[in-house]
């Protein structure tokens, strides 16, 4: 998928269907001239339906439809026949969908199973024919109800990212480099920041065919959680993923004060994301020798599990995947 592809924001109209009209009718056929009301019912009117779909990993596919209006209902006919029920409308959404109402912000329901379906708009019910109405005193009516309108209003869809792990860093820590050197995914890499402006998805294969997820989040700046940089955009993708591992380059200044920044953004954005299981890569580790690595560890933050690794040697890859592997297992 190309960056330009991947959206994680849409804002979509809905409209459900209408209920049809109940039936005036009165039964007759030879022999019979006064047989009584016989009028059905109308049909209810369609729903708007979002259902999950682990295939789709963007909202792209509603970049170009906004609009989804479900089918009327149709009206009831004579014989007590009940008018078809209007055409549901279905939205496929990637799994990690959140619904708002768009006027409020109320969170109205989130999509997080394949399969998953939740109405989002109920079609309007039918109106009841005049055999409802047949009494006593009132043995010919000849009015029936109309159906009740269905329901229309905008939504925001937002998507929140599934991963098995998110890549925390700052820009041009070597997220997208390590991304590409553990998966098939090919994000942009350059050697200047924000190089990434939208989440990568890339499947890592690991050992008997077993796989799992990691997503490179656009780089945190200093003020994120106050919606500098990319701010909200990209932090809201973090509170999905399983493990987080955290990115600082050897040739930082210090490393143990990035981590420290980057462990405070996230605190300020959503404290529960401290509660998530953490690993601190130090990348582009080709660039040290025996000595300085010694001379760095002396200097880490001892309340995290570190590796240091280079995507360009493949230095410490095979050990990262195995220690995600018993960190996602454990």
């Amino acid at each position: 998928m190309t960056e330009g592809n991947f959206t994680d924001y849409i804002k979509i109209h809905a409209a459900s269907g209408k209920g049809g009209k109940g039936s005036v009718h009165l039964h007759r056929e030879k022999y019979i001239t006064k047989g009584g009301p016989d009028g059905g019912d109308g049909g209810r009117g369609g729903h708007v339906i979002l259902k999950g779909d682990k295939n789709m990993w963007t909202l792209f596919h509603l970049k170009f439809k906004r609009h989804f209006k479900a089918e009327h209902g149709g009206a009831g006919s004579s014989g007590r026949s009940t008018g078809k029920d209007g055409k549901d409308v279905y939205i496929p959404v990637p799994l990690g969908t959140i619904v708002r109402d768009s006027e409020t912000n109320e969170i109205l329901f989130e999509i997080t199973e394949d399969g998953q379906e939740i109405v989002l708009l109920e079609g309007g019910k039918g109106g009841r024919g005049n055999w409802h109405f047949k009494s006593a005193t009132n043995q010919t009516p000849r009015y029936a109800q109309p159906g009740i309108d269905g329901q229309e209003g905008w939504f925001q869809l937002e998507l929140k990212l599934l991963a098995d792990v998110g890549l925390v860093g700052f820009p041009n820590a070597g997220k997208s480099t390590l991304l590409a050197a553990l998966t098939s995914a090919k994000p942009k890499i350059a050697d200047y920041a924000f190089t990434t402006l939208k989440p990568n998805l890339g499947i890592v294969k690991y050992r008997d065919y077993q796989t799992f997820v990691i997503a490179d989040i656009p780089g945190i700046i200093e003020g994120a959680a106050e919606g500098k940089g990319l701010g909200h955009r990209f932090l809201r993708h973090i509170e999905r993923n399983s493990i987080l591992l955290f990115m600082v380059p050897a040739d930082s200044d210090d490393i143990a004060k990035e981590y420290e920044i980057l462990l405070n953004e996230l605190k300020k954005h959503n404290p529960e994301l401290l509660d998530k299981e953490r690993l601190l890569a130090i990348s582009k580790s080709d660039l040290l020798d025996d000595e300085l690595i010694e001379e760095i560890e002396k200097e880490l933050p001892k309340d995290i599990q570190h590796l240091f690794i280079s995507s360009v040697t493949q230095q410490g890859l095979t050990s990262l995947k195995d220690e995600l592997w018993k960190m996602l297992n454990a």
